[in-house]
């Protein structure tokens, strides 16, 4: 992904809200949210040519996402997958302080990335870029292609308008999408400066990201509250939006509560 912004513990009714952003090219076959056939209680999305993931949840309430970091002169043909990160978390029973100690030895294998685990207790940072992990303190956190709450435009454009949602109440999955559809690029003089060519650097400086063989392939919201979990993500083709109905909406009451229609 290179957009995820979330609210962690930001008001006594919520306990998590995160929308984000995968980006990636259009030709890599993906398959959308669903439970997974070999763990069925892991809801996320699947990247069909590494097997991992990008975001996803479980029933008893775990959840990991993740962004690459964008250095491309440190990246390395034949390093392992970043998205396993993601799987193997929520597929596993560590806590997610446990799983980010067993994993920071092994985090200089991967490409550059921006780890979140957590679950109903705690939320944790792992980073392979130089910065420490750290579990995370109650408020509103925003990671793009950089460390965590790091001022890209997109990122403090698209924590602003989260902070105003939760200012209001509990928000729907549907606002988070809504704050995702955002297409306006940064000007030129705020933009980052990660060694790609300008014209890329103003490309991905929107949180929606659109061109003929890149961009935005899909939105998610997830909002953790009153005990329960709803997950809403929408998918895109080419920038423009898929028909309604190959958007997937799960409502669930972990630990062991079937999906049930939002």
């Amino acid at each position: 992904m290179c957009l995820v912004v979330f609210a962690w513990q930001a008001r006594p009714d919520l306990k998590l809200a995160v929308a984000a952003n995968r980006d990636e090219f259009h030709r890599r076959p993906t398959a959308r949210a669903a439970f997974w056939a070999e763990a069925p209680s892991v809801l996320a999305g699947r990247d069909l040519e590494a097997g991992g993931t990008w975001l996803g949840v479980t029933r008893s309430g775990r959840m990991a996402f993740l962004t690459n970091h964008r250095d491309p002169p440190a990246q390395r043909g034949g390093a392992p997958s970043r998205g396993a990160l993601v799987a193997d978390f929520l597929q596993g029973g560590e806590t997610p302080a446990d799983y980010v100690r067993r994993n920071l030895k092994d985090a200089p294998r991967f490409n550059g990335f921006h780890l979140v685990v957590g679950d109903a207790d705690e939320l944790w940072y792992l980073t392979n870029t130089g910065v420490p992990p750290r579990r995370l303190q109650p408020g509103v956190h925003g990671l793009s292609n950089g460390p965590l709450d790091d001022p890209w435009p997109k990122t403090v454009r698209s924590k602003e308008r989260l902070e105003a949602l939760v200012s209001g109440g509990t928000p729907e999955p549907g606002a988070l999408l809504d704050l995702l559809a955002d297409g306006e690029r940064a000007p030129d003089d705020s933009l980052p400066s990660t060694g790609i060519p300008v014209e890329w650097e103003r490309l991905l400086s929107a949180p929606f990201v659109t061109s003929p063989s890149y961009g935005t392939r899909s939105s998610t919201a997830l909002v953790v509250a009153g005990g329960g979990v709803r997950f809403l993500e929408r998918t895109f083709d080419g920038g423009r939006p898929a028909p309604p109905d190959v958007d997937v909406s799960f409502a669930l009451d972990p630990p062991s509560g079937a999906p049930v229609p939002p």
